[in-house]
């Protein structure tokens, strides 16, 4: 008994709902028939076909899982870009975010962060690096509390505290307390952090009721939505979209490339 590529497709998907394992029924498939329905009988014939085919061939299974990551890494890199562009306004220019080196650099690099991610903690030293290599370089901060209500103690706090300093640097300094400090970041931390860094601690207070600082999370929340974010430290360079700590020179890569975009490298 056999049967058509097209008519063991339609008994994998049946069978297994997988598309790679439809592709592979296909590759295995003898071309005879080009029944379009399949008894009971067919269907038991389809499935010894492709239990043999996959014993003699269980390369395919690694090659298909192969193809298979390669299209989804790629299909997700295409929605991170369409994200970007339809929040560019919000990332790269929003009065509620933190800015920090050159702010009128050629490229932007935005991190998306939270004051108890151990990663973001190592992370730091790669953005204050590239900070202070690179002149042309424009630097934006954005909490992203994940990590529980601690985490959104701290964040409320960095935002109070960027609403009292418009210039960046308390709030670098107060960043670098916090995030570099041992023990869970949680509103008492995050006080003592700004206390140290010399900002007005009574203001900080009375602005975490403030709906900036409702907004502000709100606001970054949504971009971490729509850009498919889920953990950090989570960065945008130019139109790309970097998840996990990966270290300075692949951030350094991405920076370059964003800027060879704009111009001709």
């Amino acid at each position: 008994m056999t049967f058509s590529p097209r008519t063991i497709a339609a008994v994998g998907l049946r069978l297994f709902g997988s598309g790679f394992l439809a592709a592979i029924l296909v590759a295995a498939a003898p071309q005879v028939s080009r029944a379009e329905e399949f008894s009971a009988p067919q269907k038991s014939e389809i499935e010894r076909v492709v239990h043999d085919y996959l014993l003699a061939h269980p390369e395919v299974l690694q090659e298909a899982m192969s193809e298979l990551e390669k299209r989804q890494t790629a299909a997700e890199a295409e929605k991170h870009k369409a994200g970007v562009k339809q929040n560019a306004q919000a990332l790269f220019s929003s009065p509620r975010q933190v800015n920090l080196g050159n702010a009128k650099g050629d490229v932007t690099f935005v991190e998306f962060f939270d004051y108890n991610c151990g990663y973001c903690k190592r992370a730091m030293a790669d953005m204050l690096t590239l900070m202070k290599d690179d002149p042309k370089l424009k630097v934006v901060l954005k909490e992203f509390p994940v990590l529980g209500p601690g985490s959104v103690e701290a964040a409320q706090v960095a935002v109070a505290v960027r609403m009292q300093d418009s210039t960046g640097q308390k709030y670098l300094a107060f960043h670098q307390k916090l995030l570099g400090g041992r023990g869970q970041a949680d509103k008492a931390h995050a006080m003592a952090a700004a206390k140290d860094a010399g900002l007005d601690v009574a203001r900080i207070e009375k602005d975490l009721n403030s709906p900036e600082v409702k907004a502000t999370l709100e606001e970054n929340f949504k971009m971490a939505e729509a850009l498919g974010l889920n953990g950090t430290p989570s960065y945008v360079i130019g139109s790309d979209v970097i998840v996990g700590a990966v270290g300075l020179p692949a951030l350094q890569e991405k920076i370059s490339n964003a800027r060879c975009g704009k111009a001709s490298c």
